[in-house]
């Protein structure tokens, strides 16, 4: 079944923290952005000025050309998953394989122009496969619709892997995202930067839970 999981993608202190405020009466799975400044054009705030209430199930997606600076501190942090780019200036399989000894769940994301044959191994490895199709370290991407075709390329690869999806996540393309076989639709600007964002996140939910378009 799939689930949709708010994104939160903060440069400052006080707007993370307003974040949590936003959907902590909702959230159960929540997808958190880091970044470096070089993988992507800003920095998103860092490891150690991150936190999450503990009833969350948190995603961690680093975005940075060296995510090995940053796994340590994240291991002790005990988020449900690890999400590192295979686009990374460095192997990523060691990082992968100490996240995976201490017990957490290993991810990887795929950009848009990242063919996922050419990193079939790493999908046959991890539990989770994410497909980026927004623009790195901001809201208000656009969904690719097209990307969909390498969902059905990673479920040739490993059929039971998680899929998620980031990027442009919204009431008009969440049905038929799900009906792609994606699994964890992140959801930024939709519900952040929604009036309210409770009703946002309960019409993402029911858009994807229905069982016709009709």
């Amino acid at each position: 079944m799939s689930v949709i999981a708010p994104c939160l993608t903060c440069e400052t202190v006080d707007e993370y923290r307003m974040a949590i405020e936003k959907v902590q009466g909702f959230a159960q799975r929540v997808h958190i952005d880091i970044s470096d400044g070089e993988f992507t054009p800003n920095f998103l705030l860092g490891v150690n000025q991150i936190w999450w209430p503990q009833n969350w199930q948190v995603d961690v997606h680093v975005m940075a050309k060296r995510p090995s600076e940053y796994v340590q501190q994240l291991i002790a942090m005990r988020p449900s998953m690890i999400i590192l780019h295979v686009e990374s200036a460095e192997n990523i399989m060691p990082s992968l394989d100490m996240i995976r000894a201490s017990g957490i769940k290993i991810g990887i994301a795929l950009l848009k122009p990242t063919v996922p044959s050419t990193v079939a191994d790493l999908i046959k490895l991890v539990d989770h496969v994410m497909v980026f199709s927004g623009t790195l370290g901001t809201y208000g991407g656009v969904a690719s619709l097209m990307q969909l075709e390498k969902v059905r390329l990673i479920k040739a690869l490993s059929p039971e892997v998680e899929i998620g999806w980031d990027g442009g996540v919204s009431l008009d393309n969440a049905f038929t995202l799900k009906q792609g076989q994606v699994d964890v639709l992140n959801s930024g600007g939709a519900i952040l930067k929604a009036p309210d964002p409770a009703t946002a996140y309960a019409d993402l939910v029911k858009e994807i839970n229905k069982t016709s378009v009709i």
